[in-house]
């Protein structure tokens, strides 16, 4: 039986809902996500119960490692989300603003723009369970509704967790439908719901690459695509070994998902052999597998038994896997990256103020961090925007997924009526 019709009829539920939802005092939606942080944590041992049974059933499937390890939820990672969840009830409404930005001029009119919710929002992501918290939090917040669908090896965990959730919603007065999540038993149902263009006004893909490159084909719907790992270090001669091993070692503290692990390492020609070995021996202390180009296989294969080939320098590993590459100059760097680089977050590891400023301005990427670790934290401390994860395109939003991605802006005319 073809789900479309059911489908279509949900993603018009979520839009009837999505007004209603913006039309909402800032108050009422900040009520509504401390009684769904309260139900997270109150729900807490049936959630990781339901989450015990995904694991159970993916070991038995033979899931990758990786998405199990995504996939197993903690009692910290759903405090997190709850905190999550009242860090967001706190702040002041996103929809509220008035920008008053110079823009086209009426005659005898005031123009202004006013901050919109977008409507509604899908989100589909892999493993990840909490997740749904996080993403219902923001889209509550802006004043969205939101289609959840996850993968089927987080099936119980999430429908456990968008129960919790929905009834949250429910307790709070908020309206119904601004919050559904969709079967993960039928593949079909992703390629249906980002061709809901009518209907759907973002759709969000999280999880390995895999899945996001099908959502942006399949999709009519505008598509806000997400990035995992591939991350870039270029450290130059100029750059201190502490710093650039610091950046690299703090970048993989990221849990459970290495957003902007550095996993790909350039170093110039020129570097110190010692000061190399130094920082190739401390990652193998620290558990990293370590990979080299040709170059450095045949003059290190004591530390280089595994030459990376053509085709890694454009993937994501997404395990504790460094790979290393010589390079002529910055020049050549910043064209590698721009090249194979997820080009979401790049790094540089310098003490010269020009190359710094080169490599800014040249590297082609949504976040660029010089000396500085690119650290991924979706609870970030207080002051620092809460976010979703990372956006690697150029168009509708680029770098972080925050509150401010899911608004948009009406342009307002307010006349006297004059003649």
């Amino acid at each position: 039986m073809n789900a479309f019709p059911a489908l279509t009829s949900i993603a018009l539920r979520a839009q009837q809902s999505a007004l209603r939802l913006a039309a909402l005092k800032g108050s009422e939606r900040s009520r509504a996500l401390h009684t769904m942080a309260e139900a997270l944590l109150e729900r807490q041992d049936d959630i990781l119960e339901a989450n015990t049974l995904d694991l159970e059933v993916s070991r038995e499937m033979a899931v990758p490692e990786l998405v199990v390890d995504w996939l197993k939820l903690t009692p910290e990672r759903l405090q997190t989300a709850g905190q999550i969840l009242q860090r967001l009830a706190e702040l002041s409404d996103p929809i509220q603003p008035v920008l008053n930005i110079p823009s086209f001029q009426v005659d005898q009119c005031q123009t202004y723009y006013q901050l919109m919710p977008l409507g509604v929002i899908a989100f589909v992501y892999e493993a990840f369970p909490e997740l749904a918290a996080i993403a219902a939090g923001l889209c509550i917040r802006s004043g969205n509704s939101l289609i959840l669908r996850g993968s089927t090896e987080a099936s119980h965990s999430n429908q456990a967790i968008a129960e919790t959730l929905i009834l949250a919603i429910e307790d709070a007065g908020l309206p119904d439908h601004c919050l559904q999540l969709l079967p993960s038993d039928q593949g079909d149902l992703i390629r249906e719901l980002v061709t809901l263009d009518q209907y759907v006004n973002l759709v969000i893909p999280y999880g390995r690459s895999s899945l996001v490159q099908q959502v942006v084909r399949q999709a009519t719907a505008p598509v806000l695509r997400t990035a995992i790992g591939n991350c870039y270090l270029y450290w130059s001669p100029s750059g201190s070994l502490d710093i650039a091993r610091w950046m690299i070692l703090d970048s993989h503290q990221s849990e459970p998902d290495p957003v902007n692990a550095i996993e790909k390492v350039l170093i110039h020609r020129h570097h110190s052999s010692t000061a190399l070995t130094m920082l190739w021996s401390s990652l193998k202390e620290k558990g990293f597998h370590l990979r080299g180009d040709r170059e450095l296989a045949a003059e290190f294969p004591e530390l280089f038994s595994v030459v990376a080939d053509t085709a890694e320098w454009s993937q994501a590993y997404l395990n504790n896997t460094i790979a290393f590459k010589v390079v002529e100059s910055l020049e050549t760097a910043i064209n590698w990256i721009n090249h194979y680089s997820s080009g979401h977050a790049d790094c540089l590891a310098t003490e010269s103020y020009q190359e710094s400023r080169q490599f800014a301005l040249g590297v082609n990427s949504a976040m660029t961090y010089i000396n500085a670790s690119p650290r991924f934290s979706r609870n970030p401390r207080p002051g620092s925007p809460i976010v979703l994860g990372m956006c690697n395109q150029k168009g509708y939003r680029r770098g972080l997924i925050s509150l401010e991605t899911l608004t948009t802006v009406k342009h307002i005319v307010q006349g006297s009526g004059a003649l």
